[in-house]
């Protein structure tokens, strides 16, 4: 029995270190699309427009609401972010898992449109260690940093709408324990309807003797 894809959302706090975790399970494993964000935000170092983000004017990304261009959007610590419809769908729709890496407002707008997504949320081992990984990155001023503590505080409130949380504190762990979720999440019989539906129906046909 092969699955249909899934759509897998994936949020967490900033600085729990979603990016690299997301760029390690892509390395290791070639079942997962991983689709690209739009937003509006400057890139950080040693980012680039297509492959971590498409990174486009306030009035672009408007622009593309207006054309019901996306899966979700929200805005986050003052930028626009969303998720470009098109690719979901088709990947969907040829049978690949889709990973979303997106914030927790999109996330439950995506559970709205989407309720047989799976989805996850990374936390660090412990707040002492977000606030090193914020400050570590050396890319966020004072204020933004405070402003990212100050919104994963209002983000804590909603982990329970999440199947899983993954704590990220060994990566290589952290990864495998992911992808063991999503498989496992295949086996859902939400997500085999088709599937449960055949077996009755030769279970009835076997009783009749045919």
């Amino acid at each position: 029995m092969k699955n249909s894809g899934i759509l897998i959302v994936v949020s967490g706090f900033s600085g729990a270190g979603k990016g690299t975790l997301m760029k390690r399970l892509l390395e290791k494993y070639d079942t997962y699309s991983l689709s690209i964000s739009m937003t509006t935000r400057e890139p950080r170092q040693g980012e680039t427009h297509g492959k971590e983000y498409f990174f486009v004017t306030k009035e672009q990304f408007e622009q593309k609401i207006s054309e019901s261009g996306f899966v979700e959007h929200a805005v986050y610590c003052k930028h626009y972010y969303g998720t470009p419809r098109d690719y979901v769908e088709n990947e969907l729709k040829n049978g690949k898992d889709v990973i979303l890496e997106i914030e927790i407002q999109g996330a439950l707008k995506i559970k709205e449109k989407f309720p047989d997504a799976l989805l996850l949320f990374v936390m660090p081992p412990s707040i002492d260690e977000l606030r090193r990984r914020l400050i570590g990155r050396g890319t966020e001023t004072k204020e933004v940093i405070e402003q990212r503590l100050q919104r994963a505080i209002e983000e804590a409130e909603d982990i329970e709408a999440y199947e899983y949380i993954v704590i990220n504190d060994d990566l290589e762990i952290c990864v495998d324990e992911m992808h063991q979720m999503i498989l496992a999440s295949h086996n859902a019989p939400t997500r085999n309807l088709k599937f449960i539906e055949n077996m009755r129906n030769d279970l009835i046909d076997l009783s009749k003797g045919e």
